[in-house]
């Protein structure tokens, strides 16, 4: 079976190797475990931006950033796609683990998820679990973890902590933004498996995503980053067989949807159970059965809400 933090553990060595070209710095921590900064103490790069998102993707996916454009604006856009979209995205890329110990915090993504089996139901639900010496995780934080924190991944992976490797970027970051528009295809797996859709019927996905200007702190860049996804994502699905209910997946079908999302955020009094779930999906998808050999499209682009979030200033 395919081992997602044995590949990812590829690209990890690779960043190793080329730290300086890619804006990084790593750091071995007392007891062994390796912290990989690529966006806290540093400035990070487009090309550790591609890296870090095939690492969080578990080395099953082709990632890349190209230039395009919203309204004739120019912006740097991620582009990907995966032929293992269940194991790449649901058990692997998925933010399924929120790693606490004392006063650190910090959402974790990664093939380390899949030895860990946070949450368990996924891997019921995708028929996969991870059998590997080394853990990877994906941490998005602006602050690096400490051997503590190492020490409570590596217990949870049930791996020695020399073994265990950890990739760091804040939201409000280059590499937080690409990292985050590279989440376009997890967000419509994860939207089709939570509507009832079984994401062992999708063979492959391919997504375009525009990555977030870097805004002046985290809470903005939560927004502006969401906002790509849900108003500008795009989502190219291939699946054994459609159902229905897979028109319910863009952003526009939620109570929510119309405004950027800090905005939304603020309304709720900062509180992310106060909004709508269905928000956090892709603007537009297309599905191609090919059973019958018909694509199906659903969700439209909003680039009024988009470069409202960006706070783009034309002259």
């Amino acid at each position: 079976m395919l081992s997602v933090n044995e590949l990812a553990l590829d690209i990890v060595e690779d960043m190793l190797d080329y730290e300086e070209e890619l804006r990084i710095q790593s750091k071995k921590l007392e007891n062994g475990a390796t912290v990989i900064d690529c966006g806290v103490e540093v400035p990070g790069s487009y090309d550790a931006g591609i890296m870090y998102t095939q690492i969080c993707m578990g080395g099953l996916a082709s990632v890349d950033v190209i230039v395009d454009y919203v309204n004739d604006i120019p912006f740097a856009f991620v582009t990907e796609y995966t032929d293992h979209p269940a194991i790449a995205c649901l058990g692997s890329q998925k933010a399924g683990w929120a790693v606490q110990v004392d006063k650190y915090f910090a959402m974790g993504s990664g093939p380390a998820r899949a030895l860990a089996l946070k949450p368990k139901k996924t891997y019921e639900q995708i028929e996969y679990e991870d059998d590997a010496d080394y853990a990877v995780i994906a941490l998005e934080a602006s602050k690096l973890p400490d051997e503590k924190v190492m020490e409570f991944i590596a217990k949870e992976c049930d791996v020695d902590v020399e073994d265990t490797y950890a990739v760091v970027a804040p939201t409000a970051s280059l590499v937080g933004s690409v990292q985050i528009s590279g989440r376009i295809v997890e967000t419509a797996i994860y939207k089709m498996s939570e509507i009832g859709y079984d994401p062992k019927l999708i063979i492959s996905g391919a997504g375009k995503c525009p990555i977030s200007p870097i805004l002046e702190n985290d809470l903005k860049a939560m927004g502006s980053t969401n906002d790509s996804m849900m108003y500008y994502g795009s989502v190219f699905l291939t699946v054994k067989k459609y159902d229905e209910i897979l028109k319910n997946v863009p952003s526009s079908t939620s109570r929510d949807y119309g405004k950027p999302f800090y905005e939304i955020f603020k309304a709720a009094n900062y509180d992310f159970y106060k909004i709508d779930p269905n928000l956090f999906a892709p603007a537009q998808i297309a599905v191609n059965d090919i059973s019958t050999g018909k694509t199906y499209v659903h969700g439209k682009l909003n680039a009024e809400v988009l470069l409202q979030s960006y706070q783009v200033v034309t002259e």
